[in-house]
């Protein structure tokens, strides 16, 4: 396999609509160029990503040419009987009679011991043993010592896929590298997410940049790609592209993957010391948080538009914070509940941010 895969949770859409002749474009040029890994989850794109693939993917193409990645998420299952007829469902959604991988999804301390408790363990092995999965893996988002836990606990275990990329390398709160040294030390093959952090990574402010540019000519994209894929052990780098433009560009680069010199990691080191006097709100717009919000506030988009201010001092990420909720759903709205804060894979304190968001873009004037 070579190391770049296509993540399916931010196709390109028209609208609510997933654009599926631009997606056709995109899986036709990402199989030409002899990659085959394709990841998707059954809440991604509000349920829409997995038909995505049975349009775009596997009915277009034979089965042994592809692999494919889905998950089983919790939101979906209250007991062991609902998990085989969601399964099931996955199947008929992607247009597949088997899984390569399927994935324990979101796992942290809390949902590993629900995972147990339902049997959802034991149920993934059993399909296995039946060829509806090839192989049994998890998505991670705690600590370290928790990731030890559960390969612990459950040595079936075959791949692990956790948040890297260079801005949380040494994040305390995500803990990228730690996590990465537990796969090492149980031999498990790695499957890399966020390694741009939800295109945080891409839009970097000039000073970055300079500093990228002065050791490469290659895009952002290509330096935070490429800092993931560089480390032993990882099998594949996730990337959430959305264009045929952003699919171009990591196919350039990934096409005939070379790691990151010994000049490409100093750079980056710079790189994280900027970003780290920035002071951003960590977000990678994955939208977990807003799915369970009685208030329905669209946390991603107004922590977007406090970096915008904390980037650029510009008077148009008030006016963007104005239209996003001129109908309601305002950072004040919070009710303090928490279901966010339980949901959120980077561990923000949400509550807390929009406490800040609101006094910033909601200041009253006499």
């Amino acid at each position: 396999m070579k190391k770049l895969g296509f993540g399916c949770m931010r196709l390109p859409m028209i609208e609510k609509e997933v654009d599926i002749e631009q997606t056709c474009r995109m899986v036709d040029r990402f199989m030409e160029e002899g990659f085959n890994y394709f990841d998707t989850a059954h809440g991604y794109i509000s349920k829409k990503s997995e038909p995505a693939v049975k349009a775009c993917l596997t009915s277009r193409y034979p089965r042994e040419s592809y692999i494919l990645t889905n998950k089983l998420t919790s939101n979906y299952f209250k007991t062991k009987e609902e998990i085989r007829p969601l399964f099931e469902s996955q199947l008929e959604a992607c247009g597949v009679d088997y899984f390569d991988y399927y994935l324990m999804h979101a796992l942290d301390a809390e949902e590993h011991e629900n995972y147990k408790r339902n049997g959802a363990y034991e149920t993934a092995l059993e399909l296995k043993a039946e060829g509806k999965i090839r192989h049994m893996g998890i998505s991670f988002h705690d600590t370290a010592g928790v990731l030890e836990k559960i390969l612990t606990e459950v040595p079936e275990i075959e791949v692990v896929q956790i948040q890297f990329n260079y801005v949380d390398y040494n994040s305390p709160s995500v803990e990228s590298r730690k996590c990465y040294e537990v796969c090492r030390k149980f031999e498990k093959p790695v499957i890399i997410m966020e390694p741009v952090k939800g295109g945080s990574l891409v839009k970097l402010p000039q000073e970055a940049l300079d500093v990228l540019h002065s050791v490469g000519d290659g895009s952002p994209a290509s330096f935070a790609i490429r800092f993931a894929a560089s480390f032993e052990g990882v099998m594949m780098v996730l990337s959430g592209m959305s264009s045929i433009e952003q699919m171009e560009d990591n196919i350039s680069f990934m096409k005939d993957f070379k790691p990151l010199s010994e000049e490409e990691f100093k750079a980056i080191d710079k790189v994280c010391e900027i970003f780290g006097s920035q002071k951003l709100i960590p977000c990678t717009a994955c939208r977990y948080c807003t799915d369970g919000c009685p208030k329905q506030i669209p946390i991603p988009d107004i922590f977007s538009c406090m970096n915008s201010r904390k980037r650029f001092s510009d008077w148009n990420s008030g006016w963007y914070y104005g239209k996003l909720t001129e109908n309601g759903g305002k950072a004040s709205s919070c009710i303090k509940c928490g279901k966010c804060e339980k949901s959120c894979p980077q561990h923000l304190e949400i509550r807390e941010l929009l406490e800040q968001c609101a006094a910033e873009f909601e200041k009253k004037t006499d």
